[in-house]
C-alpha cells in the first residue's frame, strides 16, 4: 500500500512547483485580458457599442466638412410632383413623378450639393 500513496516533494520541488503554477496563472490572466481587449475593439468597430460614425450631413462646397444643411435647393423638372424621399448618409434619393405621368427617382448627394443621377421608371 505504500507505493500507491504520493509522497510528498521534496521542498526544493514543492517551490519550483509553486512558482510554476503562480506563472502559469499570472499568463492566463494576461491572456484573459489581451483577449478580451481584441473582442472589445471588435464588437466597438462592429458598431454594436458606442456612437456612430456617419458624418453628419453636410452642405455647401466640397470641403465643408462639419457644416450642417441648412437650406438651399434641388432642381427638379417643371410640373414635377414628389411622391416621396429617402435619406442614407448624406445621399437623398426623391422619388418624382414628372409632369407628363412618368415616375423617376434622383439621387442627390446633399455634401457636394449635386445630382447624382435621374432613374426613370419603366414598366
Amino acid at each position: 500500500m505504500d507505493d500507491t500513496e504520493e509522497k510528498p516533494l521534496d521542498p526544493a520541488a514543492e517551490r519550483v512547483r509553486r512558482k510554476l503554477v503562480r506563472f502559469v496563472a499570472v499568463n492566463l490572466g494576461i491572456l484573459f485580458v489581451a483577449v478580451m481587449a481584441v473582442l472589445g475593439a471588435v464588437v466597438y468597430k462592429s458598431g454594436l457599442i458606442g456612437g456612430n460614425d456617419d458624418e453628419p450631413v453636410v452642405a455647401g462646397a466640397p470641403g465643408a466638412v462639419g457644416t450642417i444643411l441648412e437650406n438651399g435647393e434641388i432642381p427638379l423638372p417643371s410640373g414635377a410632383r414628389l411622391l416621396s424621399q429617402a435619406l442614407s448618409g448624406n445621399r437623398l434619393s426623391l422619388h418624382v413623378e414628372m409632369a407628363d405621368g412618368a415616375s423617376a427617382i434622383f439621387l442627390y448627394d446633399l455634401g457636394e450639393a449635386r445630382m447624382l443621377g435621374r432613374f426613370a421608371i419603366v414598366e
